[in-house]
């Protein structure tokens, strides 16, 4: 039997105990935090994805993340604070398999506390766990399969196949972006002696299991011609995503773990090449730099390798404590004490501490912004900050507007937005106030069709209404909305159209809005 361990008794106790303490710690961060600000744009399009049109997939995404929404919001309701409660919880349990990771490549207590530190100070895993969304799990599902692999090398039951199957399933049901991951995965095991397990049954079965998860959303696609391909064929013909060169991105990685966690990661990442004991983990390296390419050369954003980074915090964790382990002592705990310190100056960028104003201030102070990832986001606060802001304005302007039309109007009139989050707002804040239900060409709004709107009255929210007047006989600009100004520029330039007389039929003007992007 390996032992991964050098001799000496081992408090198992304790590491237990660091790894429930910073779990701990990362969910009273979230939980304290995510209700400061308001709901983040792709929550409110998850919420009307999932309150009335649950399906085997989207344009967008795959169906967990919105089922699990679902299921949390039909059990805890629609605050802030429930939507939010499975982010945090996700994250906590990120950071506590970050430090099971590292006690199964050998690590005690050191080095646990170093790679749980690691993964709660990374900007990636801070920002992810005070909202809902799809990336809020995908580091936790990436890690499950690394823990169960890393399990699997140390001898583990050949049966912990089965359950790596089913949480790569689950992962691609939950993010695609998973499929790059499972490449690496692959790649590892060729070129490692992890390559025996392909001559026998257990992993072709976990393979089975992936599978059989992944194959309703597979199958959603086929039905619906693959628009997930088009989706993303579509933006790669477009200016939409922030160009990086290689240098760029790998620089961006940086950012987005946290600078404070450079020596952690890259101790890992040469622990696992360089060193006797952690080449017999190699694959975990390869895993890494195999998506790393992935994503370089098909110009993916930079945030996407973030999920892979707590096994090289785990992997360095080790590294810092073995290294360390009779001589330069003290270096352990300064980097610990870094690491948190750096954690602490990077957090407002990421998580909803300060007030508007006083962020920007901050990060006027100390000269730091996060990069952006879309070349639409220009607003002064952070892009996962500004989508947070403006909404429920903007729906009581289209509120006000809708019930001073006159009242057979009002009756025949829709709502149409430019995009996915507008949609969302006027269908989440929209019942109160007795407004319908939004209609859009946007993601999978286009698919939900514009019900039973009959063409002759349209409000529409966009920034000018040129192509309003070539698709509508009447056209007549009743105002700019509301906004917050900390919403985005080009949310608060919105104005809203009374368009009439639609010149061509609902089912032919329909195709024409299609906004795959």
């Amino acid at each position: 039997m390996y032992k991964t361990n050098p001799a000496g008794n081992r408090n198992y106790s304790t590491e237990s105990a660091l790894i429930i303490f910073f779990g701990a710690v990362a969910l009273l961060v979230h939980l304290l935090t995510n209700g400061r600000y308001g709901y983040f744009r792709d929550e409110l399009y998850y919420i009307a994805c999932g309150r009335h049109h649950l399906a085997l997939g989207y344009v967008d995404q795959p169906p967990l993340s919105i089922l699990l929404l679902r299921l949390s919001q039909a059990l805890l309701g629609d605050s802030l604070f429930a939507i939010r409660l499975l982010p945090a919880l996700a994250g906590a349990a990120t950071v506590g398999l970050t430090g099971a990771i590292a006690r199964e490549l050998g690590g005690r207590g050191w080095a646990i506390a170093l790679a749980c530190a690691g993964s709660l100070c990374a900007l990636f895993n801070l920002a992810v766990g005070n909202f809902f969304s799809m990336n809020a799990f995908e580091p936790l599902f990436w890690m499950g399969c690394i823990y169960l692999f890393v399990r699997i090398i140390n001898g583990g039951a050949p049966t912990l196949w089965l359950w790596f199957g089913a949480l790569l399933g689950l992962s691609l049901e939950n993010k695609h972006s998973t499929a790059f991951f499972a490449i690496g995965i692959f790649v590892a095991l060729l070129f490692t002696p992890e390559r025996r397990h392909f001559a026998r049954k257990w992993i072709w079965f976990g393979g089975l299991v992936a599978f059989a998860i992944a194959l309703p959303n597979v199958l959603w696609q086929a039905w619906h011609h693959w628009p997930t391909y088009e989706l993303l064929n579509n933006i790669s013909h477009s200016n939409k995503n922030a160009a990086l060169s290689p240098v760029q991105f790998i620089v961006q990685q940086i950012v987005f773990m946290n600078p404070g966690t450079l020596p952690l990661w890259l101790a890992g990442l040469f622990w696992l090449f360089g060193s006797r004991e952690g080449r017999r983990y190699r694959a975990l390296g390869i895993i890494y730099l195999i998506t790393l390419a992935e994503f370089i050369v098909l110009h993916g954003k930079s945030y996407y390798l973030a999920p892979a980074y707590p096994m090289l915090f785990a992997a360095g964790g080790v590294a810092i404590e073995r290294i360390f382990a009779f001589r330069l002592k003290w270096l352990k705990p300064v980097l610990l004490s870094a690491m948190l310190a750096a954690g602490a100056f990077f957090a407002p960028l990421v998580v909803p501490i300060l007030p508007p104003d006083k962020l920007v201030a901050y990060m006027r102070g100390i000269h730091l912004q996060l990069p952006r990832t879309e070349t639409s986001h220009t607003a002064a606060l952070p892009q996962l900050f500004a989508d947070q802001f403006g909404w429920e304005q903007m729906v009581g302007s289209v509120a006000h507007v809708y019930h001073h039309l006159r009242p057979e109007d009002e009756k025949r009139a829709a709502i149409f937005c430019q995009n996915y989050g507008e949609a969302g707002a006027i269908d989440f804040f929209g019942p109160k106030l007795g407004l319908p239900s939004a209609i859009s060409g946007h993601q999978n709004y286009f698919l939900w069709e514009p019900r039973d709107w009959t063409g002759e009255v349209l409000l529409v929210l966009d920034t000018d209404d040129e192509d309003e007047r070539k698709l509508f006989a009447s056209v007549q600009d009743l105002g700019q909305i509301v906004s917050s100004p900390w919403a985005m520029p080009f949310e608060r330039r919105n104005h809203i159209f009374l368009c009439r007389d639609l010149k061509t039929s609902v089912q032919e003007f329909w195709p024409r809005v299609k906004k795959w992007l």
